[in-house]
């Protein structure tokens, strides 16, 4: 744990974060832009992540030895932010060595057991009501010393049973309740109630915001929690627009290429530098991943030109990946995400899904990947009740569900509770409700500008 400001330093880190449901591309993306930033510009970046990293991510970043981001899924101010690590003194000590913290701290001495447990604090309020008890009442006091008051314990003159809260508690729970009470000073604590630090209640009023880039998306519904309450930064992206307004301008860069990973990449051999192996196969793994191993109508001239580049750096001697290529470290990948049959359909359909409001609905369209799509014909009951499940959690008025075959170059689609509209969709109807759309592969440039034209009508 940092010492002194200590939340005040983790407010000087900016995390680099992808979307809900993070795929390979956004997870990669992520740590490569947050190395970029820092090796760069030297900046104080964080990788994080918004959600459970799904099968095929897993396998890349165990197979490059590379730890997963942290997870951070609501950017809200958190009493962390503001906390103080200030000095403490036990009960039994003179108040003398109370006043001497106070006097540096700005007010406030906590006072703390020797198991670590708060005790209470000694402020100028509970200094003034402590002289008044001994003073006011008992006319023999007041011939004592000001040393001689200072000699009396330090408990004597503390405020006790203050709130305490956990450094992850969010101010925007409980302030309003905290306003309305007559305490100016708060505890920090850890889940065994052990001293953490002080906050004041004109900290929270104003918590400093949470610095944020976003890469990989940038519409907030596929964006943390309360991403609004943190300083956007910068965003990173390759699909539509559906950016947030913001308090102040931005970088913001939406390129149309194959994947987030490709731009990071760009960037850093723009800069000069060269990734390191383990970092180049991750980048080359979003690429690869989101692009179909370059076969996607997605893919461009510079997704290709810049995988040449990342093999380049990623498979040397000695790395993770010395004996792979790009054809064999694609075919790696795509498998390790394509066992269907293995996975919970709860969990398939919030594979990598993203939600959308178009035409007066809001709706969300999952997609996984498969090496065999009628695999999945006796699935489809279990995956449609999960996806009713799915509409139901998230106030939707429809799910999809988008299966791919990396093989075949075509992908199985399916819908509850779709609107009439989409019985335009130009794919072909199977009899167990599903639908067969032959060379559709990428729900951003082929399933999405489909499902909006109709929806917008």
């Amino acid at each position: 744990m940092e010492v002194g400001n200590y939340g005040r330093k983790k407010m000087d880190r900016i995390y680099v974060t992808g979307h809900i449901n993070p795929d390979t591309d956004s997870i990669a993306s992520a740590i490569g832009y947050a190395w970029l930033l820092a090796e760069r510009d030297g900046e104080p970046t964080v990788a994080s992540r918004a959600g459970a990293i799904n099968m095929q991510t897993s396998f890349v970043l165990r197979k490059l030895g590379i730890d997963p981001p942290i997870l951070m899924t609501d950017a809200s101010p958190r009493f962390e932010s503001v906390m103080r690590r200030l000095d403490v003194v036990s009960p039994e000590k003179s108040l003398n060595e109370a006043w001497t913290i106070l006097s540096r701290t700005g007010g406030i001495a906590p006072i703390v057991n020797d198991d670590g447990t708060p005790y209470g604090m000694v402020t100028g309020s509970s200094m003034f009501d402590f002289l008044r008890r001994i003073i006011g009442p008992h006319p023999k006091f007041r011939d004592m010393t000001i040393s001689e008051m200072l000699d009396i314990h330090c408990r004597e003159a503390a405020t006790r049973n203050l709130p305490r809260f956990q450094p992850q508690t969010r101010i925007k729970d409980v302030i309003n309740r905290l306003l309305r009470q007559q305490y100016n000073e708060y505890w920090v604590v850890d889940e065994n109630n052990r001293y953490l630090g002080v906050v004041r209640q004109s900290d929270i009023v104003n918590p400093p915001r949470i610095k944020v880039i976003l890469v990989d998306h940038n519409e907030p519904q596929q964006s943390i929690a309360s991403v609004e309450e943190s300083e956007l930064l910068e965003i990173l992206d390759h699909h539509r627009l559906g950016n947030q307004p913001t308090h102040n301008p931005i970088k913001f860069t939406v390129d149309t290429v194959g994947s987030t990973s490709t731009l990071v990449a760009e960037q850093i051999s723009e800069a000069g530098l060269s990734a390191p192996p383990d970092l180049a196969g991750l980048l080359l793994a979003g690429l690869l991943s989101d692009t179909l191993i370059l076969t996607s109508p997605t893919t461009t001239m510079r997704d290709k030109a810049i995988s040449e580049v990342l093999a380049r750096w990623a498979f040397v001697a000695g790395s993770p990946l010395e004996n792979e290529n790009i054809k064999s470290w694609g075919e790696e990948i795509v498998k390790a995400g394509a066992g269907l049959l293995t996975q919970d359909p709860d969990t398939i359909v919030r594979s990598d899904m993203k939600v959308y409001e178009s035409g007066g609905y809001k709706f969300s369209v999952a997609q996984v990947e498969t090496t065999d799509l009628y695999q999945i014909s006796d699935f489809v009951p279990r995956l449609a009740d999960a996806l009713k499940r799915l509409k139901k959690e998230l106030g939707l008025d429809f799910a999809g569900l988008m299966v791919t075959d990396v093989v075949e170059s075509s992908s199985r689609i399916m819908f509850v509770d779709p609107p009439p509209v989409l019985d335009e969709l130009p794919y072909e109807p199977l009899p167990d409700g599903t639908e067969l759309a032959e060379g559709v592969v990428s729900r951003k440039k082929q399933l999405l500008p489909i499902l909006l034209s109709l929806l917008e009508v």
